[in-house]
């Protein structure tokens, strides 16, 4: 039974499905470079140019051994010099300069557009995954938190695809052909470098590690701040009708600091690490020097002419400037991690589970009376089952709005149980109403029709069949549900009713409109049903934002009705103009119907009266009365919904 709660919850399962996305960033960017294996053709372009830069500086350096030994140490000793020589060398040189800078100019062309598409890839990646988790997702987890993934993770995350790892590649390459280099020039010169080179991986590691903690919990803070943002800006309304302004100031302080800390401290470490290499840097380069200089004056190691100090010196700036880059990278490459780990979490969640079998499918009756699948485009406004057997055959049942329930049991954790015991059923074309308290668990019983949740026991059967056999899309395309928070989408009034069948012409759209009640006041808006609203349809009220949901509901044309507090935010002249379009709609239909108001449901074929998870009563409205129980005194005002 424990296994039927959903992902993702509050309780104990949630928080270990959260926990599964933590990373080692050794995996983290191996993962990541899964995503360049599409474009490894261009990458590798990008790696041979950055080869190319790299042998070009090195070349370079080691021509001006050639350049100072043999071109401009002997014209200090002729009396007439000639400069043609040394002009040619210096052409080669600025060639071989050239040659790096075009290399570097192309890679970072192609890095340019490889990590755009990456980026793209992995966007459509997390939106794709988000379209597949369950509600019980996006229950635990604040909007400005997801959102905090596809906008500062991923920003941080180009960043690095686009500079930080060619930076490794090419800090890579010059360091070992510097290497290479630097061995054939002195090999006592090259172990002092090496040491200094040790003392500077130390330094990276040491402040590295460091700011990588507060890089994380930088990223976590921020992810925190925006969804409390998010949250604020929806809710700003409720913020000053309620003056706490003060409160939520204090609250978005507390995050602001937290986010402030974090920052702070990561920053410490990634500033601090710059500085300190550059100097070290620098003081090898004085050390190389001085020894240089001595082991030429002293030839202990054989003959070190003046070119040969010069080009190590050059080589020593090659081989110690890659290790600055790289550390200058590494803040940003610590928090790319740290946010690949936050988007890499979204995309391991646990998907809704979908085992069903059973589909939705146009039908039609043959000559010989027996239902069949259309198999023609065109509507036959006849819906079946598709049912396939284990002998490979399928069979068909109509469609028709059969709901029952079966000894139903459900939490949202397995430790807290919100429905008991559910038994009831709904024939085709009854109307049937649930009321109760806030919190009794009416809405709970339309979410476990739409298989929003798994159920801890019992069974739910549509026309017979168990819903966990029918895939969910189709168990869904056959309901149409007008929730109590209407959700509007950014564009048009006609989109935002065609969004409950996105194939429905406009002569559809707009007949919906005229049975909700809707069209009167579209026809009054500016553009009619071309006019544009946004996501929250600020410029409609809240009425008129539920009857562009239940438009949308009826363009759908489902054979069962789910409506939960439909006509809530409608006043009583405008809800008796709904309420003629909302039996033109519920007719022939199964509707579930939730209500406060309980005029609305006195017409109802049975009512439900719900009361901590149980259902308590059930009967017609006047068999209710009679009982003179829980819905007469709700009725009759002796007890308060709320």
């Amino acid at each position: 039974m424990a296994g039927a709660f959903i992902h993702g919850g509050p309780g104990k399962a949630g928080h270990k499905a959260r926990g599964q996305g933590a990373k080692e960033p050794k995996k983290v960017l191996k993962r990541l470079m899964g995503y360049f294996r599409p474009y490894r053709l261009r990458f590798f372009v990008v790696l041979f140019c950055i080869l190319l830069g790299a042998l070009a500086s090195v070349a370079a350096s080691m021509f001006l051994k050639t350049l100072i030994d043999g071109y401009i140490a002997p014209l200090l000793l002729q009396p007439v010099p000639d400069f043609s020589g040394l002009a040619q060398a210096l052409v080669i040189m600025a060639l071989l300069y050239l040659g790096g800078v075009l290399a570097s100019f192309l890679y970072n062309r192609l890095m340019i557009g490889i990590s755009q598409r990456i980026l793209l890839d992995i966007r459509t990646a997390m939106f794709s995954k988000m379209q597949t988790l369950p509600i019980g997702y996006f229950d635990t987890h604040t909007h400005g938190d997801v959102m905090s993934r596809f906008t500062n993770d991923a920003d941080t995350l180009r960043q690095m695809v686009s500079q930080s790892i060619p930076q490794l590649f090419s800090s890579a390459i010059t360091i070992l052909s510097v290497f290479l280099a630097m061995v054939t020039t002195s090999i006592p010169l090259t172990l002092v470098v090496i040491l200094g080179v040790v003392l500077m991986l130390r330094v990276v590691r040491f402040l590295g590690g460091k700011s990588g903690t507060y890089f994380l919990a930088q990223q976590k803070s921020l992810g925190a701040a925006n969804g409390f943002i998010e949250e604020m800006i929806h809710g700003q309304k409720v913020v000053k009708v309620f003056h706490h302004e003060e409160a939520v100031k204090a609250q978005f302080d507390r995050l602001n600091e937290a986010l402030c800390a974090n920052s702070t401290r990561a920053n410490q470490f990634a500033s601090i690490l710059m500085p300190v290499m550059m100097n070290i840097g620098n003081l090898l380069y004085v050390i190389i020097a001085i020894v240089g200089g001595t082991l030429a004056i002293t030839q202990v190691t054989g003959v070190l002419t003046l070119g040969s100090i010069a080009a190590f010196l050059q080589l020593t700036r090659s081989f110690v400037n890659p290790i600055n880059q790289v550390s200058q990278q590494m803040n940003s490459i610590i928090m790319a991690l740290a946010g690949a780990e936050r988007i890499f979490d979204l995309m391991d969640q646990t998907p809704e589970s979908d085992d069903g079998t059973v589909t939705l499918v146009n039908a039609r009756y043959d000559s010989a009376g027996t239902l069949v699948e259309s198999g023609s485009p065109a509507q036959t406004g006849i819906w079946a089952w598709k049912r396939p057997r284990p002998d490979g055959t399928v069979t068909y049942t109509r469609l028709t709005g059969d709901v029952r329930f079966f000894d139903v049991d459900f939490g949202y954790t397995e430790d807290k149980i919100v429905l008991h015991d559910i038994s009831l059923y709904a024939k085709p074309g009854q109307k049937v109403a649930f009321v109760g308290a806030t919190g009794a668990g009416k809405t709970t019983i339309t979410n476990l029709i739409n298989r929003f949740y798994n159920l801890a026991d019992g069974k739910i059967r549509y026309d017979g069949i168990n819903i966990n056999h029918i895939k969910k899309s189709d168990l869904r395309r056959s309901l149409g549900i007008v929730l109590q928070d209407t959700c509007l989408f950014t564009g048009t009034i006609l989109e935002n009713i065609r969004y409950g069948k996105l194939d429905a012409s406009d002569e559809a759209c707009i007949a919906a409109a005229r049975l909700a009640g809707a069209d009167d006041f579209i026809t009054r808006l500016p553009q009619g049903y071309e006019t544009m609203i946004d996501g929250e349809g600020g410029q409609l009220s809240q009425g008129q934002r539920q009857l562009l949901a239940i438009a949308r509901a009826a363009v759908a044309d489902p054979p069962v009705m789910i409506l939960d507090e439909a006509t809530s935010s409608i006043d009583t002249r405008t809800e008796a103009i709904v309420q003629r379009g909302m039996d033109g709609l519920m007719y022939g239909r199964t509707v579930f119907v939730i209500a406060h108001r309980l005029s609305t449901v006195q017409n109802a074929d049975v009512i439900m009266v719900l009361d901590q998870g149980r259902i308590i009563e059930r009967g017609t409205h006047d068999q209710l009365l009679a009982l003179q129980g829980r819905y007469y005194q709700l009725y009759t005002g002796a007890f308060e919904l709320e």
